[in-house]
């Protein structure tokens, strides 16, 4: 791969997320969808095809192993993250992984030791880290803009109609609300307060045993946090960030944004930051920025702060019980 030419991307999984980021690589210029894998050879060839992709493999070794790839989109469920990004790795294949990283900490720190080992450029693919609306709402609260901050508010909730045989309530592929989106919560808290001193969760469960509602507090030493995700019942899905001078609304869908409300006294301002497509098309950018630029982290979305945000999952799932073998 040339300085001036494109950044040549795999897909390893082919399920909705793949085809979501596939449109999306479409509209970052200097990317190029050459090669996807399914563990079905027809689903492969479909994709491809749906995408004008010239390769499709019937398996995700065939894809491992092609010298033409610069960098894996990893899209398969939670449970084979660290597995397959570990092998693409080991294939001096860069690496973005489908969040959440991985199901346990230790999976997570391993995947990272590896892409230092290797000395290929990995990242979790926590796409809100690099929405406009949301990288400047940051920027505001480390300027002061709100003073201090002492409440960040949000939710990720939406109704599944149908919960058996269904992926989310899968546990043997990481299902459950938590890993599906209650990340995304706990991922602004974290982005905005850092690591809690403490973390009280309740959760409602499936047959399955997969959290179908969980709630969480978190407590820091003058802040908290109030999260919330669910497959039972929809949220408005809006997140605040409140602080002693005021207050930032991310409006509905938060996650990805194209507007925030800054609050100050009667003042009221809202401001619209629309997005390139939904928004993956960011984080697609900050791949093939720091790939260009020969690191291995992002400084936006790093090797760090994957691994905090694991082992405050992590510490959430001990306390409401949420076991993955």
């Amino acid at each position: 791969m040339g300085n001036g030419s494109n950044i040549k991307w795999g897909i390893v999984g082919l399920g909705h997320i793949a085809e979501q980021f596939a449109a999306e690589l479409q509209l970052v210029e200097s990317a190029e969808l050459c090669a996807v894998a399914s563990r079905n050879l027809d689903k492969a060839l479909g994709f491809a095809n749906r995408f004008e992709c010239q390769k499709a493999y019937g398996s995700y070794d065939e894809l491992f192993q092609d010298a033409s790839i610069d960098i894996l989109y990893i899209a398969t469920p939670h449970d084979s993250h660290a597995a397959l990004t570990i092998k693409a790795l080991q294939n001096n294949k860069h690496v973005l992984c489908e969040k959440p990283i991985a199901l346990h900490y230790q999976d997570a720190f391993q995947m990272i030791d590896t892409a230092k080992q290797y000395n290929k450029f990995f990242m979790e693919a926590f796409w809100t880290r690099f929405n406009p609306s949301v990288r400047e709402a940051l920027l505001h609260v480390q300027n002061g803009l709100i003073g201090e901050v002492k409440y960040v508010n949000a939710d990720f909730a939406f109704a599944v109609k149908n919960l058996e045989g269904n992926r989310m309530t899968d546990i043997k592929l990481g299902g459950g609300s938590l890993m599906d989106v209650g990340v995304y919560p706990l991922f602004l808290a974290y982005l905005i307060l850092g690591i809690p001193k403490e973390i009280v969760a309740k959760s409602n469960f499936h047959s399955s045993g997969a959290d179908l509602q969980t709630s969480i507090i978190l407590q820091y030493e003058s802040a908290q946090a109030i999260l919330h995700s669910s497959f039972l019942s929809s949220s408005n899905l809006k997140a605040s960030i409140s602080g002693t001078e005021g207050r930032i609304n991310l409006n509905s869908p938060w996650f990805m944004t194209e507007s925030y409300t800054l609050i100050q006294d009667d003042h009221k301002e809202k401001f619209k930051r629309p997005t390139l497509g939904k928004g993956y098309t960011y984080e697609i950018e900050e791949c093939h920025a720091c790939i260009r630029a020969g690191r291995i982290e992002s400084d936006l979305w790093s090797h760090q702060n994957s691994l905090d945000l694991i082992a405050i999952v992590d510490e959430v799932r001990k306390q409401i019980g949420l076991v993955y073998s």
